[in-house]
């Protein structure tokens, strides 16, 4: 098609522009750009058709092209306040070049940002057709995923009440290593060094206070702290006795499940936060616990303070043999966490699973002693932590079990909440602990000189323990275990 040539004016290209047109007389799509192409050369009147000459730029280094009346090109600064700005690249692979916005453009959006509610559900971007010149095509607004987070952060405004409750468990649970931490900077005082070494040597070679059943270390003022009551309102924890213990008598408390830091056999029977001493008058309890702690230097005698005592074998005989009513143990009692580390790697929120039917070491030491045994089963005491699951790690748990074979105890891999949070931590969940303690067993004395104890009798005591046990389960399991998954299992 030919071209016709207007006087003093760039040549026009006679191809029609209109899609309709152009799909009507089987031409390709074109631009409007390409559509009016000014004439190389006016003065020759030489007339230019489609593609035969070089296209011009509309913008070449920062200036723009236009065509003049008598044909002579004209370059002009783009305006400053429109540099480029950012470029983008669409899923075809096309570049597109975007012009710097207004000063206040985010500023603008930071504000609808804010204010704007959250969407629900992603709208599909309209198309590029469909959209006017003037609309505003927007990309993801940054930062809204923190609305999605997981992890839940706890606000500003927490009652003062609650964040002690908080600062009670966190110092319950950090306790070693903060004492143990200042003992170590404590040695790097030279002066400190003649009181230290002493100090250590006795410690490790000489003192028995964890062994000798004396209890003389024992402080009554800081098991009544008011400090404990908070630690026990932050889960809460609560106390249940089931019938009244004479306190003529002396006992052997067997504590279920050991969950994994046994935080409600701490509130129960190491402090008088939950009221030990008023549901059994005249009975002493201590709590035992790893030979080990009453190595660690400053944290022992804090232990002590506590009433806390060693969980072997002399150490019981010792507690249950002297002092008390008569000076040969009527009116003290001993709480053992009976399934130990080994029950610690079954700790699952909504299940029960108890390392019992082995553990036969503390129903000898009962009949050897002549104590009843009081079992005692916390409702909650698994729900406090979540932790990777034996079943689905396997090999985890055997790593897990090797450590506890070589070096008698065992790491749980487990997690609950932060100081700040609600899902990311080491701190235990906020979720009740109901302690209910059973009713006694009674046990008849055994042993004398020879400790020799008839297997059929330690065997009928030991089924009566659980026996006992699994009716506190199911005579409370549907007032405190309303979320559970499966029924109590004793295993090993």
């Amino acid at each position: 098609m030919a071209a016709t040539a207007i006087e003093g004016q760039g040549q026009l290209n006679s191809e029609p522009s209109q899609p309709e047109e152009r799909a009507e007389h089987d031409l390709p799509p074109k631009s409007y750009a390409e559509a009016a192409q000014p004439q190389e050369d006016a003065q020759n009147g030489d007339a230019v058709g489609l593609g035969s000459g070089p296209k011009q730029k509309s913008a070449v280094n920062g200036f723009a092209s236009r065509p003049l009346l008598n044909g002579q090109k004209d370059r002009q600064p783009l305006d400053e306040d429109r540099t480029i700005y950012e470029k983008h690249v669409n899923h075809n692979g096309e570049i597109l070049t975007s012009i710097k916005p207004s000063d206040n453009y985010e500023e603008s959006l930071k504000h609808n940002g804010q204010t704007a509610p959250r969407e629900k559900k992603a709208t599909r971007p309209a198309k590029r057709q469909d959209r006017t010149r003037d609309e505003l095509a927007s990309g993801r607004q940054a930062g809204a995923g923190w609305e999605k987070s997981a992890i839940r952060w706890a606000p500003l405004n927490v009652p003062l009440q609650r964040r002690i409750q908080t600062l009670a468990v966190l110092w319950h649970t950090t306790t070693i290593p903060l004492l143990l931490s200042f003992f170590f900077l404590l040695c790097s005082i030279p002066l400190t060094w003649p009181l230290l070494i002493p100090y250590l040597i006795y410690i490790l070679l000489i003192s028995e206070a964890a062994t000798d059943g004396t209890l003389k270390r024992r402080s009554k003022w800081l098991r009544s702290s008011k400090f404990w009551s908070a630690f026990a309102s932050y889960f809460p924890a609560r106390l249940h006795r089931t019938v009244e213990l004479e306190p003529t008598r002396k006992y052997i408390f067997g504590y279920h499940p050991h969950g994994i830091i046994s935080h409600g056999a701490f509130a129960a029977f190491a402090t008088e936060a939950l009221g030990f001493s008023e549901l059994y008058p005249g009975i002493t309890n201590t709590l035992l616990t790893l030979d080990a702690n009453f190595r660690v230097p400053l944290y022992r005698d804090y232990a002590l303070a506590l009433g806390l005592a060693s969980v072997s074998r002399e150490s019981i005989e010792n507690i249950l043999s002297k002092g008390g009513r008569n000076g040969e143990g009527m009116g003290r009692a001993v709480t053992i966490v009976i399934g130990g580390a080994r029950e610690s790697l079954d700790a699952q929120p909504h299940s029960l699973r108890l390392v019992l039917k082995s553990r036969k070491g503390f129903v000898k030491l009962a009949i050897r002693t002549g104590a009843d045994l009081v079992p005692v089963l916390a409702f909650g005491e698994n729900e406090l932590y979540d932790q990777v699951d034996s079943v689905e790690h396997p090999w985890i748990h055997k790593f897990q079990m090797l450590v506890k074979k070589a070096m008698g105890f065992t790491i749980p891999l487990f997690h609950a909440r932060g100081i700040f949070n609600y899902d990311v931590g080491l701190l235990p969940y906020r979720r009740a602990i109901n302690i209910v303690v059973g009713r006694p067993i009674k046990v008849v004395q055994q042993g004398g000189k020879d400790n020799k104890v008839d297997e059929k009798y330690l065997d009928q005591v030991h089924q009566e323990y659980v026996d006992e046990l699994v009716r506190l389960w199911d005579g409370y399991k549907d007032t405190f275990a309303k979320d559970r998954e499966g029924e109590l299992e004793i295993v090993e």
